[in-house]
C-alpha cells in the first residue's frame, strides 16, 4: 500500500509542477470574452525558428482568450477559444526601467489547448519585479467578417481594443521552475 501512495505522490507532484502558472490578471470584455493573462513555465515550442529557445528564456507569457461560460452572444460555444486576436505584451523592469515587447501568437498544448503565448527573457533578474502591459486588439476586418445578424445585435466591430496594466509582478518562482 505504501508503494501506491509513493507512486500517487510522485504523479501528483509532477502534475502540479507541470501545470504551474502564475495568474497575472483576469478580465472580461464585451461581448462575453474572458481573458486570463499568465506567466507560465518556459517550454519548448515549435517551430523553433519562430520561438525563443527554452534555454534562452525565463518564462512563457500567455493570454487565454475564450468565450465566457454565461452571458455570451447566441451561437457562441461556452468556453470556446476566440481566434484571430492581436495581442502583445510589454514587460517593464520596475527597478531599471528596461523593457521587452513581444507579440503573442496562437499556440496549442495539452493543458490550455488553444491560447496566445511566447517564450520571453525578462529584462533583468528573475528576482526583480515587473510591470506587465497587455494590449488586446480585435481581429482586423480582413481576418474577421461580421454577418448582418451580428452587426445588428452588436455593431460593426467585434470589440474595442483595450490595454490592461498589472504592477509589481513577481516571476521568480515560475522562472526557476522547469517542465522536465
Amino acid at each position: 500500500m505504501n508503494f501506491l501512495k509513493i507512486i500517487f505522490s510522485i504523479i501528483f507532484i509532477s502534475n502540479i509542477s507541470f501545470s504551474q502558472e502564475l495568474i497575472i490578471g483576469q478580465e472580461r470584455i464585451n461581448p462575453g470574452i474572458i481573458l486570463i493573462f499568465e506567466g507560465a513555465i518556459k517550454d519548448e515550442v515549435f517551430p523553433r525558428f519562430n520561438n525563443l529557445n527554452v534555454n534562452e528564456t525565463n518564462i512563457h507569457i500567455e493570454a487565454r482568450v475564450n468565450w465566457d461560460t454565461k452571458n455570451t452572444p447566441p451561437g457562441t460555444p461556452a468556453g470556446g477559444f476566440i481566434p484571430y486576436m492581436k495581442i502583445n505584451s510589454r514587460i517593464v523592469n520596475t527597478s531599471s526601467g528596461l523593457s521587452t515587447f513581444i507579440d503573442l501568437l496562437p499556440h496549442i498544448n495539452l493543458i490550455d489547448n488553444f491560447h496566445y503565448a511566447r517564450n520571453i527573457s525578462l529584462p533583468g533578474k528573475i528576482s526583480d519585479k515587473y510591470d506587465v502591459i497587455f494590449n488586446v486588439l480585435p481581429p482586423s476586418n480582413y481576418d474577421l467578417n461580421l454577418h448582418k445578424d451580428w452587426n445588428e445585435a452588436y455593431g460593426d466591430i467585434f470589440f474595442n481594443g483595450q490595454i490592461f496594466h498589472y504592477s509589481n509582478i513577481d516571476f521568480e518562482e515560475i522562472a526557476k521552475a522547469n517542465r522536465d
